[in-house]
């Protein structure tokens, strides 16, 4: 019987890593077409149930001396610092240092609204103070003799408590507060708490300053032909709404010393990690679900740098993509999705080199018009502007994102922000255009042409 249970102990064993050497080599696949397709260049990692299953870099950390990206290569991750921020505000929360209730107030004087701004509405970006990133002042270098002043003129978006609206402000306010609370700096008291306790030996602040091999060279554009360098924002100006530099290594550090409550208790942990009434945003993260679970994540952009960092804790899942080029965080959020897709078994697709071909306008003009599709109540409203397709999607009223269509024929179309949405005409025998069938994520639709 002994000897039976070894063999079944053994097999079974075989199965789970064939099964995970096979998820491996799906992701690392997946990375690598995006990769070859100029869509992503940079560091991941990908660990679940405790094992990391792909950790690695792709592309150039330096193109001028041809240095490539590995899982050391440090990156800016922007605003994916509101967590660290925020858990440091916890940790002192749970010293008493400080309350949720306490007013802005109490911290700094002059403040629009500032008797009724709470810490818990600058946290989940609920207290209307305006996001100064939206502004036209730009602003290089700062402190808070100089910072502070000027958020308090700007005309707050709303009364705090009434509604939800991004803020980078907030994020710098709490910032300064972690500095009044805790007696030191704010950079300092990230490393006591965080960066230390979990030996994050490679992340930082001052990246403009950094003397690092390992440090990664933003790029503003980044492909075969063109390599555009992109200025570094100084740390002072984001600070503790986006000042963090870190690695791939580093941030799955980050996410076990959050899992495994080495830094805040459970307690403080999902109060950062549960919505608010007003929006799915907690503290420092966005709240989602995939596949019946729930999913914790923030994204980053900075000058040259892009990230996101999913986690779904249940499962044991993180995801860490930082990139050192310029880009939409859509993008980043996208290769998250098909991420996802592989670990749960589901539907995706491989992005592929496609090279855009001119299409007659008059063959355009019969695409045009108004299409539906009933399951899902969405209208489409295709146009032409300037020889391209242009696909409006609407329901109940409310716009969607506008596609580009580019063609690879006549009768076939992809997005030029997602060449991963496909879009072919269905044509009869006689010319008359039925409709459309869009391929995304693995999944087809049929829009029927109703003008």
């Amino acid at each position: 019987m002994k000897k039976i249970f070894v063999l079944f102990l053994i097999l079974a064993t075989s199965k789970f890593l064939t099964a995970q050497d096979s998820t491996a080599e799906k992701l690392n696949e997946l990375i690598t077409a995006y990769a070859n397709t100029n869509k992503f260049n940079g560091s991941v990692l990908i660990a679940q149930h405790g094992n990391i299953l792909l950790e690695k870099g792709y592309g150039f950390k330096n193109v001028a001396d041809k240095k490539s990206n590995d899982s050391n290569t440090i990156f800016q991750i922007a605003s994916i610092t509101k967590q660290f921020t925020a858990t440091v505000v916890l940790k002192l929360i749970e010293l008493n240092k400080m309350s949720l209730n306490d007013k802005l107030s109490k911290y700094y004087k002059g403040f629009p609204y500032g008797d009724s701004i709470t810490i818990e509405e600058l946290l989940n970006h609920t207290s209307g103070i305006r996001n100064f990133t939206e502004e036209d002042t730009a602003i290089n270098e700062t402190d808070e003799q100089r910072m502070i002043p000027y958020l308090k003129t700007l005309k707050p978006d709303f009364a705090p408590g009434t509604n939800w609206h991004y803020s980078n402000s907030g994020y710098v306010v709490l910032g300064y507060i972690i500095q009044k609370t805790s007696g030191m700096s704010y950079w300092n008291a990230v490393r006591k708490y965080i960066f230390e306790p979990l030996q994050m030996h490679n992340s930082g602040f001052d990246f403009a300053h950094l003397n690092s091999s390992e440090k990664a060279v933003g790029y503003d554009v980044l492909n075969d032909s063109v390599q555009q360098l992109s200025p570094i924002t100084d740390s002072t100006v984001p600070f503790g709404a986006g000042a963090i530099y870190s690695t791939v290594t580093n941030m799955y550090k980050w996410y076990n010393g959050l899992r495994e409550n080495k830094i805040i208790t459970a307690s403080s942990f999902n109060k950062a990690t549960t919505a608010s009434a007003l929006h799915n945003y907690g503290f420092g993260w966005q709240i989602d679900s995939v596949n019946g679970r729930k999913m914790i994540s923030h994204s980053g952009a900075i000058s040259g740098f892009g990230s996101n960092f999913a986690c779904i804790p249940q499962d044991d899942i993180c995801i860490v993509l930082l990139s050192n080029k310029n880009g939409s965080t859509t993008e980043l959020m996208h290769i998250t999705d098909k991420l996802l897709a592989v670990l749960y078994h589901r539907p995706y697709t491989i992005p592929k080199k496609r090279i855009p071909v001119n299409v007659d306008e008059k063959i355009l003009e019969k695409y045009t018009g108004t299409y539906t599709i009933d399951e899902i109540n969405l209208t489409i409203d295709v146009s032409i502007n300037n020889g391209t397709l242009i696909a409006q999607p609407s329901r109940d009223g409310h716009a969607g994102p506008t596609s580009v269509l580019l063609a690879t024929d006549n009768t076939h179309f992809f997005d030029a922000h997602d060449d991963e949405l496909e879009v072919t005409l269905d044509i009869d025998n006689n010319g008359k255009i039925n409709g459309m069938r869009i391929l995304q994520m693995g999944i087809t639709k049929y829009a029927k042409k109703i003008k």
